[in-house]
């Protein structure tokens, strides 16, 4: 995709930032703009904007302060896939974490998910939204 330029370099000089989920675990881990699951392997990415995206490129949701992974309930999937950065090595994920901060109420129309939907941040190796080969 033209005009978005990812950073390559490793990221062993940045921020580890746990992303919680609503009832208080960890679900991932963010060193930005790079997202990792639980056992440090590459999931996803967030923008600028705090579009998180998959490593395939589908559109997830959205990232808050809180932090954590929101989506809306009745979101449809056309949202056009972007072209992934190039894939990022495993991380280092540390043994213990602060405990969550207090979260805000979800309203029903919004979801969180790493709770409701892991699934659908996926390893580059492992992801059942991937399209099945021929």
């Amino acid at each position: 995709m033209g005009g978005i330029r990812y950073n390559t370099c490793m990221t062993k000089n940045r921020r580890l930032v746990p992303i919680y989920t609503t009832s208080g675990d960890v679900g991932a881990y963010l060193v930005f703009p790079y997202l990792y699951n639980e056992t440090g392997e590459w999931v996803g990415w967030v923008t600028r904007e705090r579009d998180v995206y998959s490593v395939l490129g589908n559109y997830i949701g959205w990232f808050t302060d809180d932090p954590r992974i929101l989506r809306k309930r009745t979101y449809d999937f056309s949202k056009p896939r972007v072209e992934p950065p190039p894939p990022q090595p495993r991380i280092r994920v540390p043994a213990t974490t602060p405990l969550a901060p207090m979260m805000s109420e979800l309203t029903y129309t919004t979801i969180d998910v790493l709770e409701e939907e892991p699934h659908r941040l996926g390893t580059v190796d492992f992801d059942e939204l991937r399209e099945d080969m021929d």
